[in-house]
């Protein structure tokens, strides 16, 4: 496999994009960062993407994210973007405004999840390794020995007649002024729903709140092993580059 990938990491509030060593997952050179444009429709972020790759010299294929669920290329939803990005052929416009070169684009939690799983949290984990991240809402990876199960939304499962993210998003503890042992119950009743369902063998969980980890994760009261995020806010960049080059059905 090629040792050298590039991502773009499309956020709400920002850009991102890099060269990543997919041996390791770790950035070669600086960071890129430009603004998310406003409004954030499928051709300010293609121009924005553009002016990335053109900034760094990138020369061959690219991996975007997107916060929506993407299928075959085409965004279905739209969150914290545009809604006009919905229905769009995100591969289609992304390759056309790099020049026509490859571009695989996915769900900015399943790139997250891939890299988590291929070199940061999950390395070492065989069998199911499920990724969620804690922010506005609740973003989710499941990966099986290292193959991804694209666009699950575990977010929106219901929990105790409620939606997980609506009980256990960053958000909800920041509005309720729940302390962290009183926001881990609605967590692990979450988690606790998933397991069941699933069993995985391994929770990766990531988003801002992860960096205060050791407030948390010690009063989960689920039975599965739960791990923070170890590559943080690169881990979107690295999970594109690395789709860029594996070709799979699942990215394209």
């Amino acid at each position: 496999m090629t040792t050298t990938g590039f991502g773009i990491d499309v956020g709400g509030s920002g850009v991102k994009g890099g060269t990543v060593d997919l041996t390791t997952g770790e950035l070669i050179g600086d960071r890129i960062k430009i603004l998310t444009p406003q409004p954030s429709t499928p051709d300010a972020i293609a121009d924005t993407a553009a002016q990335i790759v053109r900034q760094a010299g990138w020369a061959g294929p690219v991996g975007i994210t997107l916060p929506a669920v993407v299928t075959a290329g085409v965004a279905r939803s739209a969150a914290n973007i545009d809604k006009s990005w919905i229905g769009t052929d995100a591969g289609a416009l992304f390759g056309s405004a790099l020049g026509d070169r490859d571009v695989s684009v996915l769900n900015d939690a399943d790139a997250a999840g891939i890299a988590e799983d291929s070199f940061g949290a999950g390395k070492d984990t065989t069998g199911v390794v499920i990724l969620l991240t804690f922010g506005t809402g609740i973003g989710s990876a499941v990966l099986h020995n290292g193959v991804l199960l694209p666009n699950t939304e575990f977010g929106h499962i219901e929990v105790d007649g409620k939606e997980a993210e609506h009980r256990a998003a960053s958000s909800v503890k920041e509005k309720k002024d729940l302390s962290y042992k009183e926001w881990s119950v609605e967590v692990s009743r979450v988690l606790t729903t998933i397991e069941n369902l699933l069993w995985p063998d391994l929770f990766i969980v990531g988003g801002g709140i992860s960096r205060k980890h050791e407030k948390w994760i010690p009063h989960l009261t689920n039975r599965t092993t739960v791990v923070p995020a170890a590559l943080l806010n690169t881990a979107g960049i690295a999970g594109a580059a690395l789709a860029s080059v594996t070709k799979t059905a699942s990215f394209s």
